[in-house]
């Protein structure tokens, strides 16, 4: 689940080519996501994600969780909500 956007400031330090330390900085956009499977909060960089894959449409996995298990799991979960018989009770 998406929970924000957020901007970070990062600084970093390079040699020239005299040996003179030069300090510059960097913005980088940062998703703050919720777990789907363990509902823990972590962040991803936004460079490293598809855009469309940053929207409450996709389910997120953290790397503690095994996405591979997580995707079987709701696979089963989907499947038996959408076999129900037509005549069935439960709401949509």
């Amino acid at each position: 689940m998406l929970i924000e956007t957020r901007k970070v400031k990062v600084e970093y330090t390079r040699v020239s080519k005299n040996k003179k330390s030069h300090a510059y900085s960097r913005y980088k956009t940062v998703v703050v996501l919720k777990c789907d499977a363990c509902n823990t909060m972590f962040e991803r960089e936004q460079g490293s994600m598809d855009r469309k894959r940053i929207s409450n449409d996709y389910l997120h996995v953290c790397s503690k969780c095994n996405p591979k298990q997580f995707a079987q799991k709701t696979g089963v979960e989907n499947r038996k909500f959408w076999n129900t018989p037509a005549g069935s009770d439960t709401k949509i």
